[in-house]
């Protein structure tokens, strides 16, 4: 499971050609799955974010996590994050979990953060193409796999 988590300004997502969901100061997060992966990679990943220090307290230090400003979260699933480009000029997604495998690992991720955080979190649509739009703030960038845990 795979997971880029971007400190936003805010962000939102498009979907034919509607907003679906929009946050303020938060995290974006990207998120793919792997058929190896299971709900213990969702439930290591969601509580590693949450608590992730990010975000800059009152004396101008990253000693802050999400839970701590109460910051929002929006979530969209992206199988590309599993793109394989050792061959060729096209990007092969062998290794991204196949829907029936990774929708019921987004439901439970949804479900986890949301647990971890105490609040909903907003969403995109499960296969749906999508359009981002998001203020990077910092820029913080990071990106996780739950493959790399030790």
């Amino acid at each position: 499971m795979k997971v880029i988590i971007q400190k936003v300004s805010k962000a939102s997502v498009e979907i034919d050609g509607k907003i679906k969901s929009e946050i303020g100061e938060g995290l974006l997060l990207l998120v793919g799955f792997e058929h190896t992966d299971d709900n213990l990679d969702v439930e290591w990943l969601s509580k590693k974010i949450v608590n992730m220090r990010i975000f800059y307290d009152k004396k101008g230090l990253k000693n802050l996590s999400l839970k701590d400003i109460d910051g929002d979260t929006l979530l969209i699933s992206q199988f590309t994050l599993h793109a394989s480009t050792k061959k060729g000029n096209r990007p092969s997604y062998s290794g991204a979990a196949k829907a029936d495998l990774a929708r019921p690992l987004y439901n439970s991720f949804i479900r986890q953060l949301e647990a971890n955080l105490g609040k909903n979190i907003k969403t995109g649509e499960f296969g749906a193409y999508m359009r981002i739009n998001l203020l990077n703030d910092g820029p913080v960038t990071i990106i996780i796999d739950s493959k790399n845990k030790t």
